[in-house]
């Protein structure tokens, strides 16, 4: 695990760009605690929180809760994404531990050089959205401009935990107990957007847990923005 790390650090100065830093990298890690697989990986999630240039999301399925664990993070709907996006990219199959990188990149497994590479590649791309978010007595403001014509844009807000432990008792994992970074644990669609006039829509949000805003090609196309308030 030190060599991940060192890698991953390493990766915050060889991979940094301005664009990244103004539009991080969205990465969403679909795990769950029922697979034996998928720990490397939630270690790995770690070390992205860490990075400013990068938004990781930890999102548990349920289609492991057979086997014999039932994952108390997993959500069926975050199975359905994952779900959307293998149609979106023509993969038969979901899996886990799998990492998608801004709705378009598939990295399988805890690869650290091939999830580097992803996120500089996506940081680097030319941004078509331009979008600000706000947060002021309670209510959360997104306003964004946009070049992009195409399929209808979709504005997700996000809460996460920025950290979960859980011990597991029973399935491929039992006798362990695992710390989570990231965890997702609500997901909303905000509004739908055309790009053709200039957004800027309100949001009421409760609590005090990080949140993460997205512009989205529809609910499984390429990430085109996002935003973290902590």
């Amino acid at each position: 695990m030190k060599l991940i790390s060192s890698i991953l650090l390493a990766g915050i100065t060889a991979f940094s760009s301005p664009v990244a830093a103004q539009s991080p990298v969205v990465v969403e890690l679909f795990t769950s605690q029922g697979c034996s697989s998928c720990p490397p990986a939630d270690k790995l999630l770690h070390e992205l929180a860490k990075r400013d240039d990068v938004i990781a999301l930890a999102l548990h399925v349920d289609y492991w809760d057979y086997i014999g664990w039932k994952d108390e993070f997993a959500h069926p709907a975050y199975s359905d994404r994952q779900r959307n996006y293998a149609r979106e990219g023509r993969r038969r199959s979901v899996y886990t531990p799998q990492m998608i990188i801004n709705g378009v990149t598939s990295v399988v497994g805890a690869r650290p050089m091939e999830l580097s590479k992803a996120i500089a590649d996506a940081g680097a791309a030319p941004s078509v959205v331009d979008m600000n978010v706000a947060m002021s007595d309670g209510v959360l403001n997104v306003s964004a401009t946009t070049s992009h014509r195409g399929r209808p844009l979709l504005v997700h807000v996000v809460r996460y935990q920025p950290e979960r432990e859980s011990r597991i008792t029973r399935g491929e994992n039992a006798g362990h107990t695992i710390n989570y970074a990231h965890v997702t644990e609500d997901w909303k669609i905000l509004r739908e957007w055309d790009g053709a006039a200039a957004l800027s829509v309100d949001m009421p949000i409760e609590g005090d847990h990080p949140l993460v805003v997205m512009i989205q090609e529809g609910r499984s196309g390429p990430i085109l923005a996002a935003a973290e308030i902590k």
